[in-house]
């Protein structure tokens, strides 16, 4: 078997209102490259990339001479003919192996009539259970509904997420307003959910000092753990040497390189594992293996998946042993979805994982035409800028913030 094709096709697709976040925005979409690989039997298999509100299409169309005649079954000389260690020093193509690593998995489950996590190991669980993940939003530009950035708006948002798809844990994304006023949001919610649990993520926006302050008044909540409150490993293994909570990241351990040095010298708890960000749903349980042996949670990151990569965060999910937490999803916040049957749904917090051949999911061509020519309508938008603040932009750590609500 052979691959004869690859396509790629960018889209927009609407969400309920724009997603703040320490770095920008999500400008009310997300912009997604989906990826067809076509082998000389006929079978196709599905990726999805994201590109910080980018097109990622001719950095896959540029990989053809790479992959054409390649067979999709050598995943391992795929990975060193795209993504050398060294040749990536001057092409980073992690994020686009991961894209076409999902696609080749799709077509081995499929021309073995398995899903795909039975080709990494069989699942441990039918389901795989989610935060609510918990962004301050600006109102929709068209409608003017879906703001949030008052603690009564979170604190209702979070309810009407809880109310409808059972979520039992909370995210909160900061970085966007004053440290005080957020830990005054994260604390108005670990009083209106008790009994659930509590993560917080500011996306490494804090200072040394406001990552100290903030954790000490946290600490006795029911957190899961403090999230990249500041950059870098050894400012978190200083933070995590005197706030006396566990530390996630899904930023400064984000390969084997930065997992070994963490191993030496700890300074994160929790890896929050990414299939896109590590290069592949195989590169994750790879780290989940090595996590296992020293003993280390891990969880599930999000970096604003439709259905496709939804489906390789539930195969990944399925078949890790130390997945102990609830994984990360943005996906409550899109509006629509590009695969057949429409938007996955949560029951009790959770999505099933897909049981078909492959990823178990397909794309809709109706709905790739359509959100296709919505990109092509509305183009990128600069995930690193927000557009209710012309002219700002972030710093490491940030004091650039966005004002308080005044009610």
């Amino acid at each position: 078997m052979k691959i004869s094709d690859i396509r790629a096709v960018t889209v927009s697709v609407p969400l309920e209102a724009p997603l703040l976040h320490s770095n920008g925005a999500h400008w009310g979409r997300f912009v997604r490259t989906l990826v067809e690989i076509e082998t000389d039997e006929g079978i196709v298999g599905l990726g999805e990339m994201g590109g910080g509100g980018q097109s990622a299409q001719r950095a896959f169309d540029g990989l053809k001479p790479y992959l054409l005649g390649h067979d999709p079954l050598q995943l391992e000389a795929l990975r060193f003919k795209i993504a050398n260690p060294t040749a990536s020093l001057y092409n980073n193509r992690t994020q686009l192996l991961a894209a076409i690593e999902f696609a080749c998995l799709d077509i081995i489950g499929q021309k073995m009539g398995v899903p795909v996590y039975q080709l990494l190991g069989g699942k441990l669980r039918d389901e795989i259970p989610f935060a609510s993940y918990l962004f301050f939003r600006l109102p929709h530009l068209e409608t003017g509904q879906g703001e949030v950035r008052t603690v009564d708006q979170l604190v209702r948002h979070a309810s009407e997420l809880r109310a409808r798809h059972g979520f039992r844990t909370h995210k909160l994304k900061g970085g966007v307003f004053p440290p005080e006023y957020e830990l005054a949001c994260y604390q108005a919610l670990a009083s209106a959910f008790p009994e659930d649990r509590l993560r917080y993520d500011p996306n490494a926006a804090l200072s040394m000092e406001d990552a100290l302050r903030f954790g000490r008044a946290i600490s006795h909540l029911n957190n899961d753990y403090f999230e990249d409150p500041i950059w870098g490993l050894n400012g978190m293994r200083r933070l995590r040497e005197s706030v006396g909570m566990l530390l996630a990241t899904n930023t400064v351990v984000v390969n084997f390189e930065q997992l070994a040095a963490n191993i030496l010298s700890p300074a994160v708890d929790v890896i929050l594992l990414d299939t896109t960000f590590w290069g592949g749903i195989r590169a994750c349980v790879k780290a989940a293996q090595i996590c296992e042996t020293f003993q280390y949670s891990i969880g599930v990151h999000s970096s604003g998946e439709l259905g496709v990569q939804l489906a390789t965060m539930l195969h990944l999910g399925a078949v890790l042993p130390n997945m102990t937490m609830a994984a990360d999803a943005h996906y409550h916040h899109l509006l629509d979805d590009v695969i057949q049957g429409g938007k996955m749904s949560y029951r009790d917090g959770a999505i099933a994982v897909p049981s078909e051949p492959g990823l178990g999911v397909k794309l809709d061509a109706d709905k790739v035409s359509q959100y296709a020519e919505e990109y092509r309508r509305l183009g990128d938008y600069p995930y690193d800028r927000d557009p209710s603040r012309p002219g700002w932009f972030p710093l490491i750590p940030n004091q650039r913030w966005a004002d308080r609500p005044t009610k």
